[in-house]
């Protein structure tokens, strides 16, 4: 598949520049929500782990947790940086584990990598015991469309958000930074609503953090950019008993 190729090349490029404290937005946001919304959880599945950073922080909590990630070079980094988690070499779309064996699953920022994504989110509901909680975590499907950025009006002098084609679907490759290029999957927020509710994932909750401080220095400290989530966070429970 393209998405895994691509990842396989850049697993090393993700590592060093996105975990084990390299990221503000991991560092300050992403791991400490995580935490705190699956707080009690005791057995725990983190589809697409890459490298184990939110796996390793969930376990941290007393939790038993399972990290599954298709690309070998993230499981290798993931199972040599240890923890208390155990880590597969598996698919969204074949899970292996059981039918409700898992009280919470995690999502983050993976779903965007995958396609189609429905067989994903099936699974997830089939591994998900009832009354168990699923947090999917993706970049904000309106404000981070491709083509958003920031506008700098040269007349005025102000700063712009512009937001890209919303409801079409999108699948494409972007360099991301100099030889780094990974497939990306946009979506209307109303396809994971649709699909999650067809499969029994019921919506509780929705976040949308503003940027971390650390962040918005990296990027220019832009007048209103805290204004401007980068990310959307959906809670969502099993339903059936």
């Amino acid at each position: 598949m393209v998405s895994e190729s691509l990842w396989a090349q850049h697993a090393q490029w993700w590592q060093e520049g996105f975990t084990d404290g390299a990221d503000p937005e991991y560092e300050e946001q992403i791991l400490p929500l995580i935490e705190q919304l699956l707080h009690g959880a005791q057995r725990v599945l983190d589809v697409g782990c890459g490298e184990g950073q939110v796996s390793r922080r969930i376990a941290g909590t007393g939790a038993e947790v399972v990290g599954i990630d298709p690309t070998a070079a993230q499981i290798r980094v993931a199972t040599e940086r240890g923890g208390r988690a155990q880590f597969i070499r598996a698919r969204s779309e074949q899970i292996p584990s059981p039918n409700a064996s898992f009280d919470a699953v995690v999502v983050c920022l993976a779903i965007e990598h995958v396609d189609p994504f429905e067989p994903a989110i099936e699974e997830v509901a089939r591994v998900l015991a009832p009354g168990g909680l699923f947090l999917l975590i993706l970049s904000h499907p309106l404000l981070q469309s491709p083509g958003s950025g920031w506008i700098d009006d040269q007349i005025s002098g102000d700063y712009f958000w512009t937001v890209g084609p919303y409801l079409p679907d999108n699948l494409e490759i972007d360099e991301i930074a100099p030889d780094v290029h990974l497939q990306f999957a946009h979506r209307p927020l109303s396809r994971y609503v649709h699909e999650m509710g067809q499969v029994g994932l019921l919506i509780e909750d929705m976040v949308e953090p503003p940027p971390p401080r650390a962040l918005l220095v990296k990027t220019g400290d832009i007048p209103n950019a805290a204004a401007i989530p980068r990310l959307m966070l959906l809670c969502a429970r099993r339903s059936g008993q």
